[in-house]
């Protein structure tokens, strides 16, 4: 809303049109849904009550929906787009998985740190 400036239209995230239009589509949809399927077949009278109703229970429901998920967007903060993310390097890994100067990987047995269980080295 700070961005928008006098005379200039809305786009359609923050204008009204949106979730209305998506609304009155839905609530469309259910009329004629229920108009069909309440009548119970071509051979006795269309449900116009119930299918008035679902239309109305339809967009009031998607309404309030669709401005609950307008409320609650909001925008990322600049300095969350930038940089290369989490431990995204894959240099700073040795083939056995331990960074350089953090930990070094046990040693091999027959090598030079290699004893017996005594304390001996063979």
């Amino acid at each position: 809303m700070a961005r928008q400036k006098p005379g200039e239209p809305r786009n359609l995230r923050t204008s009204v049109k949106g979730p209305l239009m998506f609304s009155a589509f839905w609530a469309v949809v259910a009329f004629f849904a229920v108009l069909i399927f309440a009548s119970g077949g071509s051979s006795r009278v269309p449900r116009f009550d119930l299918a008035f109703t679902a239309a109305g229970i339809a967009f009031i429901v998607t309404l309030v929906i669709a401005a609950m998920l307008s409320m609650s967007y909001k925008d990322n903060a600049e300095h969350l787009g930038k940089g290369s993310g989490v431990n995204l390097s894959s240099s700073k890994r040795t083939p056995h998985g331990y960074s350089r100067g953090t930990q070094t990987p046990p040693s091999a047995p027959g090598t030079a740190g290699d004893s017996t269980p005594d304390g001996d080295t063979p």
